[in-house]
């Protein structure tokens, strides 16, 4: 893949989310598809609400229209593409109706645990059938090493613990303007970079195409936000992060790309856990960059902190991954 094909994918896709953006978040106000505000969140937070959520439908659109687009004009469209085009838009659908609950009967809840559960496992199976159609590798790799596991059939569990932990663990970070938008834009172009080394021309289509349709969003959804992805634009960004790392068979690298959505995921496990064992909480509010909210810091100097400790953990793995 050439420069300018990267360019080309980059450029496409961000447009695409410009251009639909203006579009769709008046239809949204519209039709009332506001934000529900928790009550026992930030106070500050109380004023976001009614900005027009379900905004992950604009960046959604842009990256399948770019993957299909470009990817068969470049002659890059895949099996490997159509099954990311299933994860990002089967587990954009499971948020979809999650949040179409919540904005329909004006509450902060969607689907039950269980039922995005059993959905999101569903599209995990599909996409690991899909996978094995061709010749899969079922092993995973230790990174910066020769070493490696075979799991052989036992990957499809592997499979569904990664892509529903990682969806999940992204739509815990989607709670300050800008935050998931701008960290998994970086995470996409490490693994871009990633799969460009290992020659992967269809996977580095995709996650490029995600890279400029998240750029394009940013725009709307930066700091103070015009338009929310919700759940809709986290399920499915983190169900396709896990399952790109899973293609350039760097997974467990995610941990370290990912680091951002890890530490948000470890802050709610712990304060849940801490809660249940000792009555006690260890921030002051989780997921944890609320709890650097309540103390003190400005939304803003959060989001770039975070922004700034996702470009400097994807910089050390690419390097890593150069240099190795």
């Amino acid at each position: 893949m050439t420069i300018t094909t990267t360019i080309t994918i980059l450029v496409a896709s961000f447009l695409a989310s410009v251009v639909l953006a203006p579009i769709a978040i008046p239809i949204l106000r519209r039709m009332k598809f506001g934000q529900s505000i928790r009550e026992e969140g930030p106070q500050s937070h109380m004023k976001k609400a009614g900005t027009p959520t379900m905004g992950g439908i604009i960046f959604l659109i842009s990256i399948i229209a770019t993957t299909v687009i470009v990817g068969n004009i470049y002659h890059l469209f895949t099996t490997q593409s159509v099954v990311m085009i299933l994860v990002l838009a089967g587990f954009g659908l499971i948020g979809f109706l999650d949040d179409g609950i919540k904005v329909i009967f004006k509450r902060n809840l969607g689907l039950t645990s269980l039922q995005k559960l059993i959905g999101q496992i569903i599209i995990s199976i599909a996409s690991f059938l899909l996978l094995r159609l061709g010749s899969f590798d079922t092993s995973i790799s230790i990174p910066y090493t020769d070493w490696s596991i075979d799991l052989g059939i036992l990957y499809v569990g592997f499979l569904i613990f990664w892509l529903v932990g990682f969806s999940n663990a992204v739509n815990l970070t989607d709670g300050l303007d800008g935050l998931v938008a701008g960290t998994a834009s970086i995470a996409f172009t490490a693994f871009g970079v990633i799969a460009l080394f290992n020659e992967q021309y269809d996977v580095a289509l995709f996650t490029f195409a995600v890279t400029g349709a998240l750029l394009g969003f940013l725009i709307f959804n930066a700091n103070p936000a015009k338009v929310f992805m919700g759940d809709t634009g986290s399920l499915a960004l983190g169900g396709a992060l896990a399952l790109v790392s899973v293609l350039v068979k760097a997974e467990l690298l995610l941990l370290l790309i990912g680091l951002v959505f890890v530490i948000e995921t470890l802050s709610v496990i712990l304060q849940v856990g801490s809660y249940k064992l000792r009555k006690k909480r260890i921030f002051k509010m989780s997921p944890i960059h609320h709890h650097f909210e309540l103390s003190g810091w400005s939304e803003r100097k959060v989001v770039g902190v975070f922004w700034s400790t996702a470009l400097f953990v994807a910089l050390i793995a690419v390097v890593m991954e150069a240099l190795i």
